[in-house]
């Protein structure tokens, strides 16, 4: 396959530069991360962040849809319908240009950056990345949660709908408000049951986060793209991002894996 790819594109492979696109040296400050590697740790970043904000967002309004109250189910009908039938990328433009940068300017993002004491920045550069870079940062990831957690909405209202009526009743029988029954009976069960669509979304949002891109958040695509322009090494460079995305969505897919297999061992027991 490769030899018929080579002879087919007439294509030189030069391996040679993709090493130095992850470190590089500098004079002053040693060893640091390059582009491939900022990218690859920015991907890692809005997928933790996403992930837990999507979790969060999804879990409310999880709750919402199969709640008593006619209008929480109506908000979490609305924004799950929203989200669902409007294609990714137009809701990350119109969130982005008519939403997000209001949302920015209302936080007053970039004076409480000037503003900040080196320690915080120093904090907020493990945690987000650059300081610098935060008010997109935050952009994309409050887009990225938003769109994923209207299918997490989904999986835990299936979950919790999943749950046998009878459960509810023996929570009420008892003497428990609503609250209380799916708080300390219905969710812990739905948790187990979704845990396994909940990994897959997951692993989606690794890879949906490369849209996030379009809007110029520095993430392993977008630095993919740019080394790819100016150093003409395209195939290189789109194979090792490939390798790159491959790594870390089938390296949580077996850590998911494993906490299926031990949850499953817990049940039991």
């Amino acid at each position: 396959m490769f030899y018929r790819a080579h002879s087919h594109f007439h294509y030189n492979w030069d391996w040679r530069l993709i090493p130095g696109y992850f470190i590089r040296h500098d004079a002053e400050r040693g060893w640091m991360l390059n582009l491939l590697g900022q990218g690859f740790l920015a991907t890692v970043r809005l997928a933790i962040w996403g992930g837990l904000l999507a979790a969060i967002i999804g879990g409310v309004m999880g709750v919402c849809r199969v709640s008593p109250s006619l209008f929480l189910r109506l908000i979490s009908r609305t924004y799950v319908e929203l989200i669902r039938n409007i294609p990714p990328l137009i809701f990350i433009f119109i969130f982005y240009f008519f939403i997000s940068g209001q949302l920015m300017l209302l936080l007053d993002m970039e004076e409480w950056l000037a503003h900040a004491a080196p320690e915080k920045l120093s904090v907020l550069a493990f945690l987000f990345g650059p300081p610098e870079l935060l008010p997109n940062f935050l952009s994309g990831l409050i887009c990225l949660a938003l769109f994923e957690g209207a299918y997490v909405t989904e999986i835990i209202r299936a979950g919790i709908e999943a749950i046998p009526k009878g459960q509810w009743e023996a929570g009420r029988a008892l003497g428990l408000r609503s609250r209380i029954v799916l708080s300390r009976i219905i969710l812990p069960q739905a948790i187990q049951k979704v845990l396994p669509p909940l990994a897959g979304q997951f692993i989606s949002l690794i890879k949906d986060s490369s849209l996030i891109s379009l809007i110029s958040i520095q993430e392993l695509t977008f630095t993919g793209t740019e080394l790819a322009v100016s150093s003409g090494r395209v195939f290189e460079i789109w194979l090792t991002v490939a390798a790159l995305y491959f790594l870390l969505c089938f390296g949580l897919a077996r850590l998911f894996r494993r906490l299926e297999r031990r949850l499953d061992r817990h049940r039991r027991h």
